[in-house]
């Protein structure tokens, strides 16, 4: 159970490491069985300071958490409540939701360049690979895919759905609601 504080463009204090690292022990502790690793950076911004905090379970969850508050002990307190709240609700989850065989299936992930505002599209355009990886899909269910989607606060999910076993994607949508892709359904 790791959890490294470092500031930006500031020192932090001895007080403050040591508070963070107890904090996050006995949270951790509170909710999970497993071990974490996590990184804290603090940095001064304008007229206050920024918390930036992503943990990392070992059942795979990824908690994710920023905070802004008028002195570094409020920016992390901040920072800290809202990682709670999210590993309290993943606790909450995963009781409510016991897993079935949720193995992970490897598949590639590329990112891809987009063209310029004022490029010339020809017409045999290919944009380049800028950089391309392999990701795990995981199956799970909707729910999950949708706590994994807040929990991370990534954009966008690509899963293998539990009862189908098909590809899904959930996605955060401009207006703020969440979006599911499911190819799998069938219109009446």
């Amino acid at each position: 159970m790791t959890l490294r504080v470092s500031g930006k463009n500031m020192d932090v204090g001895d007080a403050l490491r040591i508070k963070a690292q107890g904090h996050f022990d006995t949270v951790v502790k509170k909710y999970f069985d497993g071990n974490y690793t996590g990184h804290l950076t603090l940095e001064p911004e304008g007229s206050g300071f920024n918390a930036q905090c992503l943990v990392h379970l070992d059942s795979g969850a990824v908690l994710q958490s920023s905070s802004y508050g008028g002195d570094a002990l409020s920016a992390y307190q901040g920072m800290a409540d809202t990682i709670e709240k999210r590993l309290r609700r993943y606790n909450r989850k995963l009781k409510a939701h016991r897993r079935g065989n949720g193995s992970a299936e490897e598949a590639p992930s590329y990112v891809l360049a987009a063209p310029g505002d004022d490029d010339e599209l020809m017409e045999d355009y290919s944009p380049p690979v800028i950089a391309e990886a392999t990701s795990s899909l995981r199956q799970m269910s909707v729910g999950e895919a949708v706590m994994q989607l807040d929990l991370t606060q990534a954009e966008v999910v690509v899963f293998r759905h539990a009862g189908h076993g098909g590809l899904n994607v959930v996605y955060r949508r401009a207006d703020g609601n969440i979006g599911w892709i499911d190819p799998a359904l069938r219109p009446n």
